[in-house]
């Protein structure tokens, strides 16, 4: 028969091996609970995985904003990437190119992927891409150079209150996970 302390020890290992199990529940279904958070609330810039299409606006030529463009690299990711320009004048309603150069700085190929961003966060279903490199994993060679154009437009139905808006892209190096699909 357990004694006292036993049973006490016991129950707070059952305790603990349960907070434990929560705890790993609670963080795989973290990712999933905020991407429809986001989705609900508009918040974190989520732009749309595939092309928009392209229609005609009425363009008001005497209404400019200024879109900022912003790269960053994953820890992991052996390359260069870059904007041709940091920020430029637009007009909403008028279609624009912007191109955006990435370069694999290691001895092997590999795959990547650009996860876009914008903020503020509720512009983001106002900027429609009909091309982005982001919709697919880019593959790279050996020490390839690649340039990577986005087309864009911002839909004039945007807020007047929204002067800039910032489209960011982090680049991935998803040369592992690709391998074993």
């Amino acid at each position: 028969m357990m004694n006292t302390v036993e049973r006490k020890n016991t129950r707070l290992v059952i305790k603990l091996a349960l907070i434990v199990l929560a705890m790993f529940g609670f963080g795989y279904a973290l990712v999933p609970l905020y991407n429809v958070f986001c989705d609900i609330t508009g918040l974190n810039g989520k732009t749309g995985e595939s092309a928009a299409q392209e229609v005609q606006y009425e363009i008001d030529p005497e209404r400019e904003m200024t879109i900022e463009f912003v790269t960053s690299l994953n820890e992991s990711a052996p390359m260069e990437f870059s904007a041709e320009t940091a920020k430029m004048k637009l007009i909403p309603g008028k279609y624009y190119t912007v191109n955006f150069f990435a370069e694999n700085k290691t001895d092997k190929p590999m795959v990547a992927r650009a996860i876009p961003s914008v903020s503020p966060g509720l512009a983001a279903e106002y900027l429609k891409k009909t091309e982005c490199f982001c919709f697919s994993e880019q593959s790279f060679e050996p020490h390839e150079k690649k340039t990577m154009p986005v087309r864009f437009v911002i839909d004039p139905a945007l807020p007047e209150r929204y002067k800039t808006i910032t489209l960011a892209y982090t680049f991935f190096d998803n040369t592992e996970t690709s391998v074993k699909k």
